[in-house]
């Protein structure tokens, strides 16, 4: 200020002599008032409009508001309250290991057997029951029809066994039709293991879902 004053030169060639910057020579320090008063709106923003990040807030203040503030100085009084940390990790729920599927060493030992729904172009529902070998996934029978109950699980289960020797273990999900004293009666009768999954837990009947998932789209 000086120099400007006693050579009545102007503040570029000032700054060119002294080799500054203009913005530096013009450059005021923001007073604390002010960043007390954008910490103040930042904290009360954060508390009222709990989803809203940085960016809405500086919006807010800026469109909303007027404020003139600039954008960087905002985000560094953000940092510094600790507002970009108000995100907490979601807590996984621990949940049982389910048990490992089960693999027969031998074919006809054990199969699968799962229900399939689809629909018809008039809007009617039909069931499909398939039945699996676990050993070689050879694909055993298909019964299709608009209603399947125990009686004609029990059935097509029949005329499987006609062609090749009963299995000592069926593996089945935890549906009404497998539940029923019906199938475990024949079960029973028939001296095979009916082997039930957990429920929720798919992946132990991972090879009839993956022959489903081939049956429906192919």
């Amino acid at each position: 200020m000086n120099a400007l004053e006693a050579k009545k030169v102007s503040i570029a060639l000032a700054c060119r002599t002294f080799q500054i910057r203009e913005t530096c020579y013009l450059y005021e320090r923001q007073f604390d008032d002010e960043k007390a008063e954008i910490a103040d709106w930042l904290v009360r923003l954060s508390a009222n409009r709990k989803t809203w990040g940085f960016g809405l807030c500086f919006l807010y203040l800026c469109i909303v508001k007027g404020f003139e503030w600039n954008h960087k100085r905002v985000y560094r009084i953000y940092c510094e309250l600790a507002l970009n940390l108000r995100i907490r990790p979601r807590k996984r729920l621990k949940r049982p290991k389910p048990d490992e599927l089960a693999v027969p060493e031998v074919p006809n030992h054990m199969w699968s057997m799962d229900f399939m729904q689809d629909q018809l172009a008039d809007g009617r529902k039909l069931r499909t029951l398939n039945v699996l070998d676990d050993y070689d996934r050879e694909g055993l029978g298909i019964e299709v029809d608009f209603s399947l109950p125990a009686v004609r699980v029990v059935r097509s289960l029949n005329r499987i066994i006609e062609r090749r020797w009963a299995p000592k273990v069926i593996r089945v999900d935890n549906g009404p039709e497998y539940v029923s004293g019906i199938l475990k009666t024949w079960a029973e009768m028939r001296g095979i293991h009916v082997e039930y999954i957990q429920p929720g837990k798919p992946q132990q009947n991972a090879y009839i879902e993956r022959y489903n998932r081939t049956g429906r789209h192919e």
